[in-house]
């Protein structure tokens, strides 16, 4: 059967070392990052003055979001010239020190621009870090298990964050109000992210590539050059086909899933749970979330078992149709229920297409341009969320449901899942390039 074989694969992943070693980084990264986010949560869109209407999760997310974007083609070129290995040393220990200033700041003078400008920054690095953690993967593991470390590692990595957010929630519940509470996780986060810099130096300095890189006057002509080369490597993806379609599949099927992650938040706070009631309102969209990760869990299993049969194509207009029947369902009904199901469908289906992605775009990405196109890969994942975010405010009331946004999620889903499917039949593979 299918699953003894997952259990195989995952099986002969584990003697891998630096494998191991890479894992172990992307764990503890995750995990601080998670608890410096439990503190964002609260403040952003669960205390009674902010985010209870549409447009003020979409501002709230724009806010969140948007440097991600920035930080992104900076991260190629630098990913394509760097030691990837220096990279997760040293960008967990400026967040090291990012945090800590951010700490400072809650016990000085409490929330304001400084500390926003801090929380953004520091997100923002944390970035540049999983791009460096996903251009790294291939170095550590060889391509038959490719899939598998793709299905294995973004997962645990989510896991990760999700007890990393949930250390920062019980810290804030045991710490006493003032000062101490105030700065509690973020102390807590500062230490995780130091022992995620330590466990990078367990790995050689060249071990996760590139293997060509520049000297500092390189180095700066490249940066200089940031336009041109961004636009390479976008020309190169196209020309290479196939990750140039698994990247746009993977930006269209985030914008559908951002307009309902903002609709979930919405629902979970202002109509099935009192509005002035925040605490009720976060535990019911825990409620959700905690329904979409177990849809990341069945993915983990069902993606490395269907893939192999059908192809990776296959699979992402497979999860396409599965998102595309979760919002059916809330066409007809808002219950709990009713979104718990749909929220566990579009798990699977985000976590599924989102593993095929990966694996196309590292499988038939060059080396060489494999930073870039992660880069590429990152500014489309955020920026298609803060577009759905705008759309979002625009069209859900502030009650979050909304049935004919609904249909028209069900309707986009459909077409995506027709329009790729068509494509991968004409070009099923992709072209060699000359570079």
């Amino acid at each position: 059967m299918r699953h003894v074989q997952v259990i195989a694969d995952l099986r002969t992943l584990a003697p891998l070392r630096d494998f191991r070693k890479l894992l172990a980084v992307r764990l503890t990264s995750q995990c601080a990052d998670g608890i410096f986010q439990a503190g964002l949560a609260t403040l952003f869109f669960f205390s009674p003055e902010h985010a209870s209407t549409a447009t003020g999760v979409a501002t709230a997310f724009a806010v969140l979001l948007l440097p991600f974007t920035i930080v992104g083609p900076w991260a190629g070129v630098l990913l394509d010239r760097w030691r990837r290995r220096q990279v997760l040393l040293y960008g967990n220990a400026v967040r090291v020190v990012l945090t800590l200033a951010a700490g400072v700041l809650m016990i000085v003078s409490g929330p304001g621009p400084a500390l926003y400008v801090l929380a953004l920054v520091t997100l923002s690095v944390n970035r540049f870090l999983l791009a460096a953690l996903s251009a790294s993967l291939p170095r550590v593991v060889d391509g038959p298990l490719l899939l598998t470390a793709n299905s294995v590692t973004p997962t645990l990595g989510t896991a990760a964050a999700g007890v990393g957010a949930g250390i920062g929630f019980v810290v804030g519940l045991v710490l006493p109000d003032g000062a101490a509470h105030d700065a509690g996780s973020l102390v807590v986060a500062a230490l995780v992210m130091a022992a995620a810099s330590a466990l990078a130096l367990r790995l050689g300095r060249d071990r996760l590539g590139p293997d060509e890189r520049a000297d500092a006057a390189q180095l700066r002509a490249a940066l200089g050059d940031l336009a041109r080369g961004l636009a390479a490597g976008a020309r190169y993806l196209v020309a290479r086909r196939t990750p140039a379609r698994a990247l746009g599949i993977m930006a269209v099927h985030r914008f559908l899933y951002g307009v309902v992650f903002v609709a979930s938040l919405l629902i979970s706070r202002n109509l099935l749970s009192d509005p002035a009631d925040t605490d009720a309102g976060l535990a019911t969209f825990g409620t959700v979330l905690g329904a979409t990760v177990v849809g990341f869990a069945l993915a983990v299993v069902l993606t490395p078992t269907i893939t192999p049969r059908i192809g990776p194509h296959a699979w992402i207009v497979t999860c396409l149709v599965v998102a595309a029947a979760s919002q059916l369902v809330l066409v007809v009904t808002y219950a709990l229920p009713a979104i718990l199901v749909a929220a566990a469908a579009l798990g699977l289906a985000a976590q599924g297409a989102k593993i095929a992605v990966d694996t196309i775009v590292q499988r038939d990405t060059d080396d060489a341009f494999r930073g870039r196109a992660f880069a590429l890969y990152d500014v489309m994942y955020n920026a298609a969320f803060v577009a759905a975010a705008a759309l979002a405010a625009f069209t859900l009331p502030d009650d979050g449901y909304s049935p004919a946004l609904f249909t028209a999620l069900t309707l986009g889903y459909v077409a995506a899942a027709v329009v790729y499917g068509a494509a991968a039949r004409r070009v099923p593979s992709a072209l060699p390039v000359t570079t």
